[in-house]
Formats: structure tokens, C-alpha cells, sequence
């Protein structure tokens, strides 16, 4: 469906795309800018009929044409119009006409201050509830502008609190407006590190884990604008986590486990805390997808979700999405990394008693996304703290299993 300056215009479509994911909207925007023969981005989805977990199924998109297309392209606006351009509690700023204009033009403002003007068309690559990314060209090589909900982490101070230890662990910030959760980064020349080798993936895990003791060894506690999310802290965050929506997925029976566990996180975040590693930065999504690298420099991305709290939750998710035998080799790698870095540690007891905690984390942060993103956007994410409170029973059940134990 798509709108220009206040008005809906018409429909296009249904169309195919080459990706399965939701949320990459590039080609779509990238279709509708080359029929239409003016330059559109999609704001927001509207609907979804079939697909699951984010991808796949029938999709309907709400775009906006940024200049008027020639009458006779678009079908007939839908009969709810009125309902699409009718602001919505929680909507994205970027998922809005006059959020999405306004975040183009401080791009092309910032970029003028900063001596490197845009130099040519801003091509949209992904929008949804948490973020909004689109490649800008200029004459000195794209920049990239990133777009961020009020709760994701502010990721330009956590991307100066590594700068400080490591700058070449992470890209350069070029802009950033943290009123508007607008910023924008340096371009990181590579690849996305899908399909890194090993000895990639052990650098860069050995290369992190020396950033976060490092980032340890100067802020004690949670430095300002990252979430306290170390073990002690989510214990106190479970009872209340379960007392709200979290909970209505959950049977009875799981609920009460859940409530059990809850009571026993003091003691696992007591255990975490006897292997020896600090409390530090955490990324939360430290998976090879989230690094770059061109053969000689890997970059760090993604900090949305980065917070104070169990270096492990990195580990446990070093080696995701990777064959099996890499992922054995990923965890290898972090523990080797961290027993070296801290001698009389116990890494890899860590990484065990640290997966129901993670998976409380992953529970906590779920539900921060429902309680912030509106309402046809909870598709993304709905059901998911319900999921994660599972998978933390399972964990605990593991351990229980290789004979840990903990308050009742």
C-alpha cells in the first residue's frame, strides 16, 4: 500500500522477492522505486498471512513514494486507507512518513557537517521494529544510517566504550543523534562473517574477550547508558517478568518450574560468579552474522541489544549458526581465550551454568520488544519470552540432570 505526503495512492503487488526475511525490505523497496520511476521505502508492515519466524508467507507493506508517481501504476487504494495513515501508539519514528523524511534529511545535514556530502540515491536495506538501515553513498564511500527504538542500547556509547580499548574492533561513528536514535557509521569494507573460517572466528572471539576485561578493569560496575543485566540483577528481574504477560504462554506446570527457577537464580548467579570472570560489556548477539571482515580487519556490529552483565552470554553465542564442528571449535576458542586471559578461572563451567541465565536475559529483552513496538509488529516477536522461559527450564533441567544443584 502506498502513501505520498498524507495520502494513500494505491496498491502494488502481490510480487516475489529473492529474500525470505521480513524485515529486508531492500528488494522491495527497490522494486516498487523502479516501477513506480520515483523513490519509495517501506515504513512498516501492515499484515502477514503464512510464514513463521519472520520470514516467508504473503506480506503486506505500507511505503511511501518520497515524489509523486504518474497516474495509472497503482491499483485502488484499499478500502481502510484512513486506517493506514492513522498514527499508532509505540509506531517506530522511522515507520512513519514524517520520521522517515526527517531521519533522511539529518543524514544529509550531518554528512555536510562533516565534510563528506551524500553523492548519489540512499538505498533502503532493512526496516523493522528495532531498527532501520540504509546504505547512503557519498563522495568520500558509503556511510551507513542506522535508525533505533528508545529501548535499544544507545550504540553509539557502547561502540565508544570499546573504541577506548580497541577501535579497530568496531566501525567509526561519523554522526550520531542520540535524541533521535539516529546514527551514523563508517562503512566496514568485507563481508559478513556467515562463513568464516575458524581461525577467523577464534581471532576475533580471543580479540573480544580481551576487549571486555579490559572494559572490566576500568568500570566496576554498569558504565551510563548500559543496562544492568549481570546474573544477580536478572534474578531479581525473574518473579516479575513471570507475573506479567510472559506468563500466558506458559502451561501451569511450567510456570510453577519457571517460578522455582526464579527462586533459584541467586544461587546459579552466586555459582556464575565463583568461576572467576569479571562482569563486563556484553554484546548479547555475538554470533559470526553480527562481524565483518575483509581478510585482515573483523568488525564488531550490532549493538542494540549490548549490556553490562556475563561475558558468557557472549560464548554461548559465538558459535551459533555455524556447522556443529565449528561450533565445538567456537566454544574452544572462548574458553581458551578467557583461561588465558584469567588464570584459576573456570570458563567453561562458566558457559554450562550460564544457559538458563541467558536464556532469562534473552526472556527479559523479548518482552522488552513487545512492551516497546506496536501493535501489527508484534508478529516478529510475540511468543517469544514464553520460549526462552522454556528453553531456560530445559537448561536447568540439563544441569539438574548432570547432578548440579540449587536452592530447592
Amino acid at each position: 500500500m502506498v502513501t505520498s505526503q498524507g495520502e494513500c495512492l494505491g496498491t502494488f503487488g502481490p510480487f516475489p522477492v529473492e529474500s525470505p526475511w521480513w524485515a529486508e525490505v531492500g528488494p522491495v523497496a527497490d522494486r516498487l522505486t523502479a516501477e513506480l520511476g520515483v523513490p519509495v521505502m517501506v515504513l512498516r508492515l501492515v499484515e502477514v498471512e503464512g510464514g513463521e519466524g519472520a520470514r516467508d508467507g504473503h506480506v503486506t507493506y505500507h511505503a511511501e513514494a518520497l515524489a509523486r508517481p504518474r497516474e495509472g501504476l497503482l491499483g485502488a487504494p484499499p478500502p481502510d486507507a484512513a486506517e493506514l495513515l492513522r498514527p499508532a501508539p509505540r509506531r517506530s519514528g522511522w515507520a512513519t512518513a514524517p520520521g522517515l523524511r526527517e531521519a533522511l534529511a539529518w543524514a544529509r545535514e550531518a554528512l555536510r557537517a562533516a565534510d563528506r556530502p551524500a553523492d548519489g540515491d540512499v538505498r533502503q536495506i532493512k526496516s523493522w521494529n528495532l531498527s532501520g538501515l540504509f546504505r547512503v553513498p557519498t563522495v568520500r564511500g558509503p556511510v551507513w544510517l542506522k535508525t533505533l527504538p528508545e529501548f535499544a542500547t544507545w550504540e553509539a556509547r557502547t561502540i565508544d566504550l570499546v573504541a577506548r580499548v580497541d577501535p579497530e574492533l568496531v566501525p567509526s561513528v561519523v554522526a550520531a543523534d542520540a535524541g533521535r536514535g539516529l546514527m551514523l557509521l563508517e562503512h566496514v569494507p568485507g563481508e559478513d562473517c556467515w562463513e568464516a573460517s575458524d581461525d577467523v572466528v577464534r581471532a576475533m572471539i580471543r580479540r573480544w574477550s580481551a576487549a571486555q576485561l579490559e572494559i572490566a578493569r576500568r568500570w566496576e560496575a554498569a558504565p551510563s547508558g548500559l543496562a544492568d543485566r549481570t546474573p544477580r540483577t536478572l534474578a531479581g528481574m525473574a518473579h516479575g517478568l513471570l507475573d506479567g504477560e510472559a506468563a500466558t504462554g506458559l502451561t501451569a506446570a511450567e510456570l510453577s518450574a519457571a517460578r522455582r527457577l526464579a527462586d533459584d537464580l541467586p544461587a546459579m548467579a552466586a555459582a556464575l560468579q565463583e568461576c572467576g570472570l569479571p562482569d563486563t560489556l556484553v554484546h548479547a548477539d555475538f554470533h559470526c552474522g553480527n562481524w565483518r571482515s575483509d581478510g585482515r580487519r573483523t568488525v564488531a556490529v550490532d549493538f542494540s541489544d549490548s549490556h553490562f552483565g556475563h561475558p558468557a552470554v557472549d560464548g554461548l553465542r559465538a558459535g551459533d549458526f555455524r556447522p556443529a564442528e565449528h561450533r565445538d571449535r567456537a566454544t574452544a576458542a572462548w574458553i581458551e581465550a578467557w583461561s588465558d586471559l584469567v588464570p584459576g578461572s573456570d570458563p567453561g563451567r562458566a558457559l554450562v551454568l550460564a544457559e538458563p541465565v541467558k536464556r532469562v536475559m534473552h526472556a527479559v529483552r523479548y518482552q522488552e520488544f513487545l512492551d516497546g513496538i506496536e501493535t501489527s509488529e508484534r508478529i516478529y516477536h510475540e511468543g517469544d519470552p514464553a520460549g526462552e522461559i522454556r528453553a531456560a527450564l530445559a537448561g536447568a533441567a540439563a544441569l539438574r540432570d548432570a547432578g548440579v544443584r540449587f536452592g530447592g
